[in-house]
């Protein structure tokens, strides 16, 4: 460290380090400038000695001012700049040769201002030129043919070689401790970013496989709570007339065995499907990947009649009236109305329309047993907008069918996905109505790709 706080370089080695006292980095360092101290101290010692011989003053006094001397450069660490100023101030005494050199370097290689490293190399370079002439003259006093010019340039390269290295070492190892610390910098900065980006990909896998859950669920509720429902309301009915009418009670049988096989046809594609997204990739991220490219409707899994487009027929438009004769055949008065003119839509929204219909039948046999219901289809020119509604139960015993409250949350959140409107709640007949409008054009005009999420 210089007066002014600056930075002093210190060899950076690999592997944890001790720090050492006061304004030693380390303690090796220490080590350093107690050694170069006791070495400049004991030249000193002797170049003490000898000045003190040839002025006539006491050789004690010379010795003692010889080792303070010296021994200053165990500050240079904590003060180069009076270090230096030391060094100049007993050059003409011809003390301290190490002591200047590595003063020099020491102020050279801090983070002093460069103003003041160049004014004290200067006055170093200045007195060393000085008193190498004042030597040369005397040595050579007897010796006049020497030029003078001689004496001048000798002493000028004598000064430039004792000061310029040091200072031109010190400089570059400088600019490479702050080359190495803006590296370091960088470094710690990327660093920090690629670690900010590993956390936002975190959290965007993490919503990808919330995201999937709650799709698996819903797709899961619409899939096999519909039939299992139809399944409870045909097993009421067989109970009640099996009795009564064997024959009616033997068809019922038989479409509950029907119903029962077509569940349990659809949950078993949709767990190999699941099971198949489990192996695409590591875990955290085979599942999402996998749901991503086959989307909604093939996590529910494929019917055996698949359209050539590869939209399934299980969940399209064109299987709403064999939706409505298996509510109409578990007992159920319903009817279908379709305005407008057919035409092919998008799989996700036909898929969504059809979803919607499903589990508001699902609905109207769970609390609104024997109700006359509708179920109105609508193709217009950038929508298809289908409503489902019933009127109020006539009082047939209703089956003990759960509810787990998740249908109306399911069918809103598949038809805003896709940016449509979506709207239940009671008539004032005292039925109740589900309505659902979904942007949609024809299936021939929609850009090619992977479906979206449903």
């Amino acid at each position: 460290m210089s007066t002014t706080g600056a930075h002093v370089p210190d060899d950076r080695g690999g592997g944890r380090v001790r720090p050492g006292p006061w304004w030693w980095p380390r303690r090796r360092s220490l080590v350093l400038d107690a050694t170069l101290a006791a070495v400049s101290a004991l030249e000193c010692f002797v170049e003490g000695v000898s000045f003190a011989e040839k002025t006539g003053i006491e050789p004690g006094i010379g010795a003692i001012f010889g080792l303070l001397v010296g021994a200053s450069l165990l500050l240079r660490r904590r003060w180069p700049i009076a270090v230096v100023l030391l060094a100049i101030a007993v050059t003409p005494a011809q003390l301290g040769f190490l002591l200047g050199i590595v003063g020099l370097y020491t102020l050279a290689a801090s983070e002093v201002p460069r103003r003041i490293t160049a004014t004290l190399a200067v006055m170093t370079g200045a007195g060393t030129m000085i008193v190498a002439f004042i030597q040369m003259r005397e040595s050579l006093r007897q010796d006049s043919d020497t030029p003078m010019v001689v004496i001048v340039i000798t002493s000028v390269l004598m000064a430039l070689g004792l000061t310029a290295p040091p200072v031109l070492l010190g400089l570059y190892v400088r600019a490479r401790r702050r080359l190495v610390e803006s590296l370091r910098e960088r470094a710690d900065g990327l660093e920090r970013e690629l670690t900010l980006l590993a956390e936002k990909a975190t959290e965007r896998a993490e919503r990808a496989r919330s995201d999937e859950r709650t799709r698996i669920a819903r797709e899961m509720h619409d899939v096999v709570a519909h039939r299992v429902s139809l399944m409870v309301v045909h097993a009421a009915a067989l109970k009640a007339v099996a009795l009564k009418d064997p024959e009616k009670a033997s068809a019922s049988a038989e479409l509950l065995g029907d119903m029962g096989r077509q569940a349990l046809n659809e949950l078993r594609q949709m767990l190999g499907v699941l099971r198949t997204a489990q192996v695409v990739g590591p875990a955290g991220t085979g599942n999402t990947l996998a749901f991503t490219e086959l989307g909604a409707a093939r996590a529910a899994g494929r019917s055996s009649g698949e359209r050539e487009d590869g939209s399934l027929d299980g969940a399209c438009l064109d299987r709403l009236e064999a939706l409505v004769a298996e509510s109409r055949a578990a007992g159920m008065r319903v009817e279908l109305t379709v305005e407008g003119e057919a035409r092919s839509c998008e799989d996700q929204v036909e898929r969504t329309a059809y979803r919607v219909v499903q589990e508001a039948l699902t609905n109207v046999h769970k609390h609104a047993p024997g109700a006359v219901t509708e179920v109105r289809l609508a193709y217009r020119d950038a929508e298809v907008a289908v409503r489902v509604q019933n009127g109020p139960s006539d009082g047939s015993p209703a089956a003990a069918l759960p509810s787990g409250g998740h249908g109306l949350v399911g069918m809103k959140e598949r038809v805003t996905a896709l940016g449509g409107g979506f709207v239940a709640g009671h008539t004032e007949a005292g039925g109740f109505r589900v309505s659902a409008m979904i942007p949609s054009l024809p299936a021939a005009v929609v850009p090619t790709g992977p479906p979206a999420a449903g």
